[in-house]
C-alpha cells in the first residue's frame, strides 16, 4: 500500500535529521520525492540511498535567504508541473547566555525557520494551486518544535522563538490559502534521534526519556507517520492545525 503513490514532493532539509525521517517515508509511500539542503554532496549522497526505495531527487539550495528560496521554487517548476506537498522542514539553531547572545546568530536563526517558510511557500503557490483539487487539496507541512509550545529548558532564545512563529505563522496561511485549495498544518516534533538533537541527548538521554510519559526518544517511523497521514487522503480535511509528536512531553510541561 503507497498511499502517495503518483504524488509530487518537497522535503527542505531533507538530507539529515527530521526531514531524512520524513523523505523515507514518502519514497516509500509512493511520492516522487526532492530534498533540499546547503550541502550538495550531502544532498546528492541521501538522495541516492533513498532512491534504493522508489524515486528520490537532490535539489541543493540555501533557503535562509529570499533568492535562495526563489531559486529553489524556480528549480521545481523547471522539473514538475505540480506539487502536491512541501515540507517546510529546513532549520537551524543556536544556544548562548542571555547575555552573550550574538544578534547575528538571532538573524540567521529567524531568516531560515521563519522567513525561509514564508518565502519558499509564497513562491511554490502556483505548482501547489496546480496540483490541488477540492477533494484533495495540495498540502503545506511546517516543521515546528515543542519549545514554540513550551519555554525550553537550554538558552536558545532565537529558536523557540522561531518556533512559536512558524505554529502561528501556519494557522495565518492556513486560513490564507483554504480558498486555494491548499491545507497548512505544522508538526511539533520533541526530541528524536538527529544531529541537531545529538549533543542534548548525549548529555541528557536519560532525563529527557525519564520525563517523557511513553518513556523514549522518538522514531523515524513516528515521524514520518505523522507526516504521511497529513499528506495523504487521511489528512485532507485538516488544516490550521499544530501536531505535537513528543511522546506526550508538552501535555506535561505546556
Amino acid at each position: 500500500m503507497k498511499p502517495l503513490e503518483g504524488e509530487i514532493a518537497l522535503v527542505t532539509g531533507g538530507s539529515r535529521g527530521i526531514g531524512m525521517m520524513i523523505a523515507q517515508g514518502f519514497v516509500e509511500a509512493g511520492a516522487r520525492t526532492y530534498i533540499s539542503s546547503r550541502k550538495a554532496d550531502v544532498c546528492d549522497a541521501v538522495a541516492a540511498e533513498l532512491s534504493k526505495s522508489g524515486t528520490c531527487i537532490s535539489l541543493p539550495f540555501d533557503i535562509g535567504t529570499e533568492a535562495g528560496a526563489r531559486a529553489l521554487a524556480d528549480a521545481i517548476a523547471a522539473r514538475e508541473p505540480a506539487l502536491h506537498i512541501l515540507v517546510n522542514n529546513a532549520g537551524a539553531t543556536w544556544g548562548a547566555p542571555l547575555a552573550d547572545y550574538p544578534d547575528d546568530a538571532f538573524d540567521k536563526v529567524m531568516a531560515l525557520n521563519v522567513k525561509g517558510i514564508f518565502h519558499l511557500t509564497r513562491f511554490l503557490l502556483p505548482q501547489l494551486e496546480k496540483a490541488a483539487t477540492h477533494a484533495d487539496p495540495a498540502r503545506v507541512i511546517n516543521i515546528g518544535s515543542i519549545d514554540g509550545l513550551q519555554v525550553p529548558s537550554l538558552e536558545t532564545y532565537a529558536y523557540s522563538a522561531s518556533k512559536a512563529a512558524v505554529h502561528h505563522m501556519t494557522r495565518v496561511l492556513a486560513h490564507q490559502l483554504a480558498s486555494k485549495r491548499i491545507t497548512v498544518n505544522a508538526i511539533a516534533p520533541g526530541p528524536f534521534e538527529s544531529k541537531m538533537m545529538a549533543e542534548t541527548l548525549r548529555r541528557s538521554g536519560d532525563m529527557i526519556k525519564a520525563s517523557n510519559p511513553l518513556g523514549r526518544i522518538g522514531e523515524p517511523s513516528d515521524m514520518a507517520g505523522t507526516a504521511i497521514f497529513l499528506a495523504s487522503k487521511a489528512g485532507s480535511y485538516l488544516t490550521g492545525t499544530v501536531i505535537p509528536v513528543d511522546g506526550g512531553i508538552s501535555t506535561r510541561h505546556g
